[in-house]
C-alpha cells in the first residue's frame, strides 16, 4: 500500500480519498475547511498541519482543487508544495484546470525531479462515491502505470489521452457537451411538461430512445424523476453551475487558442452564466431548467423512475 497526500477534500475530494482509506492505503490529508478534514480523519486519515506536512513523506501526492489559480498557487513558486514534495514522489493532480496551467505545473515538477500527472475526473459526486469516476489522463504512460493501483482504487475506467495537459483538454470537451446535453434535456422535458406530459414517463421514454443521455438516466433535472438526482434534494450537491461555469469558460479558451468554432459551447456557457446570474450558481448545474420552466423542488406527486 501507498504512503498518499491528498489535498482537497471538498464534494469529490472526500469520497475520493475515502475510498483510498477503503483499499489500505495511508492518508495523510489537507484542506482549508476544518468539517471536510474532520470527516476523512474520522474514516482513518491522518491530519495535518499543512499541506506543506500532508506531503512530507509521501510517495504519491493527489490534488483535487477547484481552479487554475488554486493550482498553481498550491505548487509553484519559491513557497510552493513543489519544494516540499519528497524526491522521487509522483505527482497527481485531478482538478479541472486549463491545459496550460497543467503544463506549467508539469513543467516545474519535471525541473524538481518530479513526475506528473494531470489526472481530471468525470463521473460526479456519485462516481467519487461509488468508486466508479472515469479518470482522463495526460502525461507520460510508464507513470500511468505506476499510478494505475492509486486511480483503481477511486475509479473504474482510466484513459491515457496523451502528454502533460491532453488530460485537460480532453475533459473540456467532455464537459462541453454535458453541458450542453443537460441544457437541452431541461428545454426538451420543460417543453413535454408545458404540453402536459408527465416529466417521468417522457424521461423514461427518453431514456431507451435516441434522445438518452446521462441527464436523463443519472442526473435528470425535472424534481422527483430520479430520487437520488440533485434535481430530487433541491438541487443540492452533485457538480455547481458555477464549476460548469468556469469550466465552460476554459473551453472558450481552449477553442480561441487553436482557432476552433464552438457555437453550442457557447450557447450553453451563456445558459449557464444566466442561471447563475439567477442565483443558481452554488446550485447543481442541472439546476438550468430552471431557465427554461418554473420547476418546482418539491415536485407535489411521486414521478416514475427513470428505467
Amino acid at each position: 500500500m501507498s504512503r498518499i497526500a491528498f489535498i482537497g477534500l471538498g464534494n469529490m475530494g472526500g469520497p475520493m480519498a475515502a475510498n483510498l482509506l477503503k483499499a489500505g492505503h495511508a492518508l495523510r490529508v489537507f484542506d482549508l475547511v476544518q468539517s471536510a478534514v474532520d470527516t476523512a480523519v474520522a474514516a482513518g486519515a491522518s491530519l495535518s498541519a499543512s499541506a506543506a506536512d500532508a506531503v512530507s513523506d509521501a510517495e504519491i501526492v493527489i490534488s483535487m482543487l477547484p481552479a487554475s489559480r488554486h493550482v498553481e498557487a498550491l505548487y509553484l513558486g519559491d513557497a510552493g508544495l513543489l519544494a516540499a514534495i519528497p524526491d522521487g514522489a509522483l505527482v497527481v493532480d485531478c482538478s479541472t484546470i486549463a491545459p496550460a496551467s497543467a503544463k506549467k505545473v508539469a513543467q516545474a515538477a519535471t525541473g524538481r525531479g518530479l513526475a506528473m500527472l494531470d489526472a481530471p475526473v468525470s463521473g460526479g459526486t456519485a462516481g467519487a462515491a461509488a468508486g466508479t469516476l472515469t479518470f482522463i489522463v495526460g502525461g507520460d504512460a510508464a507513470v500511468l502505470d505506476i499510478a494505475r493501483p492509486v486511480l483503481e482504487a477511486m475509479g473504474k475506467n482510466i484513459f491515457h489521452v496523451g502528454a502533460s495537459g491532453a488530460g485537460q483538454v480532453a475533459k473540456l470537451c467532455n464537459n462541453m457537451a454535458l453541458g450542453v446535453i443537460m441544457a437541452v434535456t431541461g428545454e426538451a422535458l420543460a417543453l413535454g411538461v408545458a404540453h402536459g406530459l408527465d416529466a417521468g414517463v417522457l424521461s423514461q421514454m427518453m431514456a431507451v430512445s435516441t434522445g438518452r443521455s446521462w441527464a436523463t438516466e443519472v442526473c435528470n433535472p425535472w424534481p422527483g424523476v430520479l430520487p437520488n438526482a440533485p434535481a430530487s434534494r433541491g438541487y443540492t450537491g452533485g457538480f455547481g453551475n458555477d464549476l460548469m461555469l468556469k469550466d465552460l469558460g476554459l473551453v472558450t479558451e481552449a477553442a480561441v487558442g487553436v482557432g476552433a468554432s464552438i457555437p453550442l459551447g457557447e450557447l450553453a456557457r451563456n445558459l449557464y452564466a444566466l442561471n447563475s446570474k439567477a442565483g443558481n450558481g452554488e446550485l447543481d448545474f442541472s439546476s438550468v431548467i430552471r431557465l427554461m420552466s418554473a420547476v418546482q423542488d418539491d415536485p407535489g406527486k411521486p414521478r416514475a423512475p427513470v428505467v
